[in-house]
Order: C-alpha cells, then structure tokens, then sequence
C-alpha cells in the first residue's frame, strides 16, 4: 500500500476523531439499536432532526446509503429522476439509484450557477404529460454544496425557487447534503434554511465534521419509520451504535469551525494563483484546479508529500480540520 500523504487534501474523510470524541464513543450509553433504538442513536436522530427542521431522522453508515435508501423510497420501478451534472447519486455510489432504487437518472446542465440547474431546466424537465409510454419524471435531487462543482453553494432563494419549479410540476425533492454544515456556515444561516421544502435530506457527520462513521437520513415520520426498514434490508441496522452516534454528537458542536477551512481553501487557492494554476474561488473547503493531465498532476504531487485527487477533470483539494494554516502554507511552499 502507498504511504499516505504527508499532507492529506485528498478530502474531509481522512479526519480522525479527536481526544474528546474518543471520551463520549467510550463514555455513550448504550443498547440494541435494532431490537430497542440505542439511547445515544435516538439521541442523534432527534437533534439533526431538529436542526434540519424534520419530524425525525435515521442514522446511517454512510451517505451512499442515505442517498439510496431515500430514492428508494421516493421511486418506482423505471421512473426518472434529476439531478445536476457530475452530482454525487450519479456518478459516485456505484449505481445504485438505478440498480436498487430502479430509478432513471437524467443529469441537468449547470445553467443556474455552479452545481445547479435553473428554474427554467427544471420546470421543462420535469413537466408532466405524453403518452402513457413516456418516462414518468416523479423526483428532483439537489446537491449542497455541490462537491464536484468545488463545494458550491446553493443559497436560499435559489434553493426555494427550484424546490417551487419542482412542486409545480409535483416532483418531489431529494436533497443530498454531505456537506450542507458547509453551506450553512458559509452562508451563515441555520442549516434549516436549506432545507425547507425537502421531502427527504441526508447530511454527514464523516466529512467536515471529523466524526469517523456516518450519516443521517431526515424526513417526515412516516417515511423514517420505512426508511429503517430499508436500512434494515440493505444490512445497515447496527447494535449498540451509541459509540458512533456519539461522535456526531460532538462533531455537531464544531460546526463553526468549519468557516477556518473555508479560509484555509481560500488562501490555497490565491497562492496555487499566483504560482500560475488555474483555479476556482472556493465558496467553502474545496479547491477545483485545472490540470491538462489531472491524474499526472495528482500521482507529481504525491511524490512531494501532498495529497490530492482527480475529479471532474480537475485536480482536487480540500481542506480539514486536521490541515491547518501552516499546512497550507507548506503545501505552497512544496509548489513555488
């Protein structure tokens, strides 16, 4: 295996939890969260529901599961769904949205600004109506931020906007928010302004929140109460899940912090500036830069102790609560 990068910009997975979060996954009370819903999972459930302004939440192991576990409840067998292009459910979890969730998926240019479509796509793409032979269009998904767009934030009027389009044309509304805590931060809102509207929203506690495992599934009772059904079938019911519920209990009073990675990711990106990279003006954590070979450019920076990947056909970088100023710094120093 290749050693690990000396300093890792790969993405905001690579945290590991910190002495504290160590202290509550030992100290949480425990029990059967499939037979008896452990008490710290219940515990999680109810503050991200409430955060997100929902009714109730599931915890999941991953976002990948969120995701699907949302489409399939929101679609049947051969009916078509949208999503902004490059978003995560269409290329990164392996296709399940069409393989257990059955779904159709069609991708949406980014029309309305950096990992959106406008109004005006989505109220055409998803009008009713044809013959009975025609693809049934039923479901929406959204993406904030937007990773491969370079962490792109969907604000509150346009997210209200589109979530009206898509009710015109009675879609339901799916929104994949891995990293909304960045959005709500950058955009310094609560997180539930981001929300209003949704049917469904999954958010993660493994990325800019430092927890080790996890993610969340909000919505409405009733869909939660068959949303752990499905996480059941999809062999992701765990025992005592306390110990990693407890992690995104304390991930969730770092929230704030994330607006040191959001400059750190702008410092990165005026410094690979002015050494002659291309790059985007990050809105959160994650830096997009050009690259004529980004796999060539990813395998040179390894090779200086700086971790990176290749998206989108660009070179990646973001920034973590585990990479500090002074990393940064050295990471421009490596580049000069």
């Amino acid at each position: 295996m290749a050693p690990l990068p000396q300093i890792d910009l790969r993405s905001d997975t690579v945290t590991t939890p910190d002495d504290d979060m160590k202290k509550a996954m030992f100290d949480a009370p425990l029990g059967d969260d499939v037979l008896d819903h452990d008490p710290t999972m219940a515990k999680l459930e109810e503050t991200v529901a409430d955060v997100l302004g929902f009714e109730a939440a599931l915890w999941v192991p991953s976002g990948s599961m969120g995701n699907v576990i949302a489409l399939m409840l929101h679609l049947r067998r051969g009916d078509q769904f949208l999503a902004p292009d490059f978003a995560h459910v269409l290329g990164s979890e392996l296709g399940t949205a069409a393989w257990l969730a059955l779904g159709m998926p069609r991708a949406l240019p980014h029309d309305g600004g950096p990992g959106r479509p406008s109004v005006d796509t989505v109220r055409r793409e998803g009008a009713a109506g044809g013959p009975y032979f025609a693809l049934r269009t039923t479901l929406l998904c959204l993406e904030n931020t937007h990773n491969f767009a370079g962490g792109a934030v969907t604000g509150p009027a346009d997210w209200a906007n589109l979530v009206a389009a898509a009710k015109e044309n009675e879609l339901l509304v799916h929104l994949d928010g891995a990293r909304l805590w960045n959005a709500a931060v950058a955009l310094e809102v609560p997180p539930s302004e981001l929300t209003r509207g949704a049917d469904t929203v999954t958010v993660c506690m493994s990325k800019g929140l430092g927890a080790p495992v996890g993610s969340v599934l909000a919505s409405d009772a009733t869909r939660i109460e068959e949303a752990r059904r499905i996480r059941k079938m999809l062999g992701g019911g765990v025992r005592q899940g306390g110990m990693l519920a407890a992690a995104g209990l304390v991930a969730l009073q770092s929230m704030d912090r994330l607006a040191d990675d959001h400059a750190n990711a702008r410092v990165l990106a005026d410094g690979l500036r002015e050494r002659g990279w291309t790059v985007t003006d990050p809105d959160t954590n994650i830096v997009l830069a050009d690259s004529p070979d980004p796999s060539a450019t990813v395998t040179e920076l390894a090779a200086k102790g700086i971790g990176a990947v290749s998206v989108a056909g660009k070179v990646r970088f973001v920034t973590h609560r585990d990479v500090g100023r002074a990393d940064v710094e050295t990471v421009l120093h490596q580049l000069a």
